[in-house]
């Protein structure tokens, strides 16, 4: 049987698509043509893309009555976006097909990671029989443990067996990004082919680019890059924020404020904002210790 995935796979367009970025191209896709083997996993492919363009009511509504576990865990996943607390059913899909189903594996580690549950997450992926999704989440899980050290090796063993994969070029790329030096121009080179591709084209693989572009320092460049991200989606909260960066590089003080501000009316939840209030708490501690105090 051949690998839907591989290059000559039916499912590689619009699994290229999601992995750049691209959903709204992903759930647009006319799946009509797969296979019956390949229509669901395309299908849960525009389920998720759905799920990030914000579209979690409409998931939630078309799988209310699905029973099959794959669609079951999107629902779940969904529903964790909008709030809800799932994290008992989640934890009953995977204890009952976790073994052997990929979907639950993938939907399942990520929202027990989300949930601050790493260690499930981990161990639930690590199921995988040789899934380059799967490998690309335990990539991301380690560079947010800021372990590039398992991250670089679990992109390694996968180079081992998936070879000029994209999605294993995309992991090698965020590895790289992580530990600097020569990787961020190698980087640079994979997401500015996403970036400029026609069908991976995306305000997501555009970040991506402009990011490696700030790295090497190259800041007009950076530029062009969020311009771009901008006009395709205005409402990017990753794009808004590494035009904050690129506003406080280029000494643009007046603009990186107003653009601060513009992220806390999108997402107050970001993480670069979350991260901004954590060091400013540690920065008031830290003075409050070294204050002058005056006795009356």
């Amino acid at each position: 049987m051949s690998d839907p995935y591989s290059h000559e796979g039916e499912l590689i367009n619009i699994h290229t698509a999601f992995h750049a970025g691209a959903y709204q191209q992903v759930a647009d896709f006319d799946i009509s043509p797969f296979s019956a083997d390949n229509q669901l996993p395309a299908r849960i492919l525009q389920l998720r893309s759905q799920i990030a363009l914000g579209q979690t009511q409409d998931v939630i509504s078309s799988l209310r009555n699905e029973k099959t576990p794959d669609l079951v865990a999107v629902r779940l996943l969904a529903e964790y976006e909008e709030g809800k607390d799932v994290l008992e059913q989640v934890n009953k899909l995977v204890a009952q097909y976790g073994q052997d189903n990929l979907t639950v594996q993938l939907v399942g580690g990520m929202v027990l990671e989300r949930a601050g549950e790493t260690e499930k997450a981990l161990e639930i992926l690590s199921k995988h029989q040789g899934s380059l999704d799967a490998v690309a989440l335990i990539v991301q899980i380690h560079l947010r443990q800021n372990r590039a050290d398992l991250a670089a090796k679990e992109a390694q063993r996968a180079r081992k067996w998936a070879q000029d994969s994209l999605l294993v070029n995309i992991a090698e790329s965020w590895v790289g990004m992580r530990e600097g030096g020569e990787k961020y121009q190698s980087a640079f080179y994979v997401f500015e082919e996403l970036a400029q591709g026609a069908q991976t084209s995306s305000s997501h693989s555009l970040v991506a680019q402009a990011v490696s572009e700030l790295h090497l320092g190259r800041l007009d460049e950076a530029q062009a890059a969020l311009k771009q991200a901008q006009e395709l989606d205005p409402r990017s909260a990753d794009t808004i924020a590494n035009l904050v960066v690129l506003n406080t590089l280029m000494g643009k003080k007046d603009e990186a404020s107003a653009l601060k501000q513009e992220l806390q009316s999108v997402d107050k939840e970001h993480r670069m904002l979350v991260d901004w209030e954590e060091k400013r708490a540690d920065f008031e501690r830290a003075r409050a210790k070294y204050a002058p105090k005056f006795e009356p």
